[in-house]
């Protein structure tokens, strides 16, 4: 199954002109959230970001979800992007990198 994801999603879709990498990364942040599809959105929040979505565009576009489909899902999504966030920190160590404490 993962190899015809790969194929269909990054092969045919991601590799597409007219949108970049951040821009795609930016409507599925979006989507997965709207979806509260949480193991796919806490993959493609830590995507967003090597894209390079910075925290501010990722919470503006999860406050946007909120807004639209339901506090639920927007709370949801905002709770797996800010593990994912914490996630990162624990990896890069104190003091090495410039992410804020807090998506939110």
């Amino acid at each position: 199954m993962q190899e015809l994801v790969t194929e269909a999603c990054w092969g045919a879709v991601w590799s597409r002109p007219g949108l970049d990498r951040k821009s795609r990364s930016l409507l599925n942040t979006g989507m997965l959230c709207a979806l509260n599809r949480g193991a796919e959105l806490a993959v493609h929040v830590r995507g967003a970001l090597n894209n390079g979505l910075s925290e501010v565009e990722i919470r503006e576009a999860l406050l946007q979800v909120a807004i639209y489909v339901g506090m639920p899902a927007g709370l949801e999504g905002f709770r797996i992007a800010e593990k994912v966030l914490s996630e990162i920190r624990e990896e890069q160590g104190p003091g090495s990198g410039t992410m804020s404490q807090h998506l939110y």
